[in-house]
């Protein structure tokens, strides 16, 4: 995942984000940003840029736009401005430089965002996926992902371009208030902040995204409160972001955890010390999803770190990448579990947080720690490129007690190898799944809080990829 997808994931699969409202911020007490209410009309600029104000136009000033035939320069201008003065209200927070903002369709996106990528990377990637038995050998991650992206993106803020891209489905091209409220939060949060960079695992991307996706649904959230109390807005345009992509849906929850946890993460700091807390956790992000969906565990629990040491034969090799090690977290794990039935689905919208739609704890995910996931190719490029399925991985999880590293063992073993993928013992902690996408062999052993989960194509590979100790 790279940074291309802080993209307002919402589509027709997703629920309404539900929870109590949290308090707004006042603009009269925010240093005297609001208007002035006694013998004032518009237009009237103040002598210098302040909170509220924008591109001439006040948070609270009506604008003419009708987006039933399109918006034309003019009226995107307004639209644009007072947006960015109301997001500065909400968010306590002055933009400091305009944002560009460009409306492009739907089949110019998916060409646009149609990159290429490192094939081995690409590989290692599929192998990250696999272990996680979300995505098999029938499939790969890139095109689980193009399926996804392409159909449900509504915009999204490019870092390195500062610039806003909102995909828009009408024949003339419309913008969504929700969705431009939210890209430019990504906007002033770049501005302050910096979201140039992206942590280097799978789990610390989705806990940083935690953070500023967090952050943007939980202010698009208080500025469509707003909406609906005090404020005059721009009509949404009907049918934007239905979308006409496949979804592979425990993938997408995987992906959409910063976006569902986030706001409540966001909303519990805030809660602590008011946006200056929000601020402050740029400067210390979260490092783990497990922090993000337990928000009381930020910033003191930190993953520990997970080491798999090389045991493969001369036959196999670790991928040149670099880390060569991914961690998948929590949330990842999560998902495994969802998908396969080994904890309750309909616990998933239970007991939510006061900002999310989904739940995404459950007793065989919560209590990790930590873990490294480090996928193992051919060591003969020929082998290697005659054969794609021919590939292994060793996955090394860590948990917060022997009894957490137990069920989490329980569950994989049990409901998902067994029941789901309908593995047979092989014996000695060995099982072999004989048909489908996951078809392999697996050697699962426990040693106290630690469960090391070693796969390869057959069970006399195994040791070949991770000698038995």
């Amino acid at each position: 995942m790279n940074r291309r997808r802080l993209a307002t994931v919402l589509s027709a699969l997703l629920l309404v984000i539900a929870g109590c409202a949290a308090p707004v911020a006042d603009p009269d007490a925010a240093g005297g940003s609001a208007p002035p209410t006694d013998d004032w009309s518009w237009p009237a600029d103040p002598p210098t840029d302040r909170l509220g104000w924008e591109g001439g136009y006040w948070y609270n000033e009506s604008i003419a736009v009708n987006q039933s035939d399109g918006l034309n320069a003019t009226e995107r201008e307004a639209f644009v401005a007072r947006t960015m003065a109301r997001v500065e209200v909400v968010r306590e927070l002055e933009f400091e430089e305009s944002v560009p903002v460009e409306v492009i369709s739907r089949d110019e996106y998916r060409t646009e965002s149609d990159e290429s990528s490192d094939p081995v990377h690409s590989d290692w990637n599929d192998q990250v996926w696999e272990a996680l038995l979300l995505v098999g050998e029938d499939r790969t991650i890139d095109e689980v992902f193009d399926e996804l992206y392409g159909g449900a993106v509504l915009g999204y803020y490019s870092p390195s371009e500062d610039r806003i891209v909102i995909v828009s489905d009408d024949d003339q091209p419309t913008i969504d208030r929700r969705t431009l409220a939210h890209e430019l939060v990504h906007a002033l949060q770049d501005q302050h902040f910096g979201l140039d960079g992206s942590p280097p695992t799978q789990d610390a991307q989705l806990a940083e995204n935690g953070l500023v996706e967090g952050d943007a649904r939980y202010v698009d959230r208080l500025y469509e409160e707003r909406c609906e109390t005090e404020w005059d807005c721009v009509p949404r345009p009907s049918g934007n972001g239905s979308g006409s992509g496949s979804f592979d849906y425990p993938v997408f929850l995987t992906i959409y955890a910063p976006y569902s946890e986030g706001p409540t993460f966001v909303s519990d700091l805030r809660e602590r010390g008011g946006w200056a807390a929000v601020d402050d956790a740029y400067a210390d992000r979260p490092t783990s999803t497990e922090q993000v969906l337990h928000p009381k565990r930020y910033p003191d629990e930190r993953p520990v770190e997970v080491t798999v040491e090389d045991r493969s034969s001369a036959t196999w090799t670790r991928y040149d990448t670099d880390p060569v090690a991914d961690t998948v977290g929590e949330a990842s794990i999560f998902a495994t579990f969802w998908k396969h039935r080994a904890i309750d689905r309909t616990d998933l919208q239970r007991n939510t947080g006061a900002y999310s739609p989904y739940n995404y704890t459950a007793g065989p995910s919560e209590g990790w720690a930590g873990d490294a996931v480090v996928p193992y190719r051919p060591a003969s490029d020929e082998t290697y490129e005659a054969n794609p399925h021919e590939r292994g991985y060793v996955w090394r999880t860590v948990w917060d007690t022997e009894a957490d590293a137990e069920q989490f063992e329980r569950a994989y073993v049990t409901y998902t190898l067994r029941l789901r993928l309908g593995g047979s013992y092989a014996g000695e902690n060995t099982y072999l799944v004989d048909d489908g996408p996951f078809a392999d062999a697996y050697r699962v052993t426990r040693d106290g809080d630690t469960v090391t989960i070693v796969n390869a194509p057959t069970v006399e590979q195994l040791d070949e990829i991770h000698e038995r100790r």
